[in-house]
């Protein structure tokens, strides 16, 4: 409550938002841990002035939705919304009780509204009867003419004729929240049915009614999330270590190249030890174990198996989490054989096999100047960071 005003707010979370492309709604994927939509609702939820949210869910998620909000005290309802964001609003409206006088609508998939926003949204709202986030474009605006099409094909083209340059200094991106008194944006609501037109939000209903629209300073951090290049990025880091005695009648494989020399690493797989610490690393900064726990030595599948073969699967798991490798740098410890005319190509083999580009890779090799193990030529190590990325 402000100013003796009851406050509610809407969340208009029933899209679909098909150009994220996940197959699943974007309200719904998850940021710094926690969906979308419970981002979104907790800024509101932690907000002393809001003393109720209505949040409209498409029919097939409204149980998604009671189960992520469940047990947040001011969540009064999950309303099923209807074909487009205007229905849905509107089924938001219907629900809200008499009782409440300001009523905030917001998109779910804005969840960095900030309280200092929200604040101010309501302090305009309750002084001059509505209040709307904008912030000022950055960029140059053109209208285009109608996209061009050849004649021969009547396919479009990729290329549009620019009709005139808008000035910039008196146009504004709008975002949520956009608030109005209750019973005056469902007057527009009705409104706008009455007349079959649909709005791309909530102010362009009132604006039809005649009733000024004050437009309040917005935040740039307050995106709406429509496409991947929206998700904040998350980024790990790993760290592999791994280590292999030296035998007679064994192959050296390292990177996947076999080294020629009289003695070989030994291990259940190939023993590639340079493979094994960066695998360990890119399992670790994805929180997934390490390679005994996917390939354990107890396993016969796994005996004398290339090692480029399993950061394959490797490669996969880190594809089904979300990641990306950011890069790699890995260092391998030996006194001898001389690594330099092989390292091209293990970089090669390993970015090959995780599919990324040969700059991402970066392989070192030291000697330990003849102190322990690897000096005593009893064994190699190496150890492997990494980076991974994941929107």
């Amino acid at each position: 409550m402000y100013e003796n005003k009851k406050i509610a707010v809407i969340i208009a979370a029933a899209g679909f938002g098909t150009r994220m492309g996940s197959g699943v709604p974007k309200q719904f994927l998850r940021i710094q841990g926690k969906p979308v939509l419970v981002e979104t609702v907790l800024a509101f939820s932690q907000n002393s002035y809001v003393d109720g949210i209505f949040v409209v869910a498409a029919q097939d998620y409204v149980e998604v939705a009671e189960e992520l909000l469940a047990g947040m005290e001011k969540v009064r309802a999950i309303i099923p919304g209807g074909d487009q964001r205007q229905d849905s609003v509107y089924q938001g409206l219907r629900a809200l009780p008499t009782e409440m006088d300001l009523v905030l609508v917001h998109d779910a998939a804005r969840p960095f509204v900030s309280q200092d926003l929200i604040r101010r949204i309501v302090h305009t709202a309750v002084e001059k009867g509505s209040a709307v986030a904008a912030v000022a474009l950055k960029d140059t605006v053109k209208t285009v003419k109608s996209t061009i099409e050849t004649e021969k094909t009547l396919e479009k083209a990729d290329w549009e004729l620019v009709e005139s340059t808008l000035e910039r200094q008196s146009l504004r991106s709008i975002q949520t929240p956009q608030a109005f008194g209750r019973q005056q944006l469902l007057d527009a609501y009705e409104k706008a049915f009455a007349e079959k037109f649909y709005g791309t939000d909530d102010s362009v209903l009132v604006e039809r009614t005649g009733f000024p629209v004050c437009l309040v300073e917005g935040d740039y951090a307050n995106i709406k999330i429509t496409t991947k290049e929206d998700m904040p990025m998350e980024t790990r880091a790993g760290i592999g270590y791994d280590v292999h005695r030296l035998e007679k009648d064994r192959r050296l494989i390292l990177g996947g190249v076999e080294v020629p020399y009289e003695l070989g690493l030994a291990g259940h797989s190939d023993a590639d030890v340079l493979v094994h610490a960066i695998m360990d690393a890119l399992l670790g900064a994805a929180a997934l174990g390490d390679i005994g726990r996917h390939f354990p030595d107890t396993d016969q599948r796994y005996k004398g198996i290339s090692s480029i073969k399993l950061l394959e699967e490797v490669g996969q798991l880190l594809e089904q989490e979300g990641y990306q490798v950011g890069n790699i740098d890995a260092t391998l410890m030996a006194q001898e054989p001389k690594m330099a005319p092989f390292i091209p190509q293990m970089k090669i083999n390993i970015a090959e096999t995780l599919k990324i580009s040969h700059n991402k890779v970066n392989i070192k090799a030291t000697t330990t100047e003849k102190l322990g193990f690897a000096g005593r030529k009893e064994g190699m190590a190496s150890e492997a960071v990494c980076i991974l990325n994941k929107n």
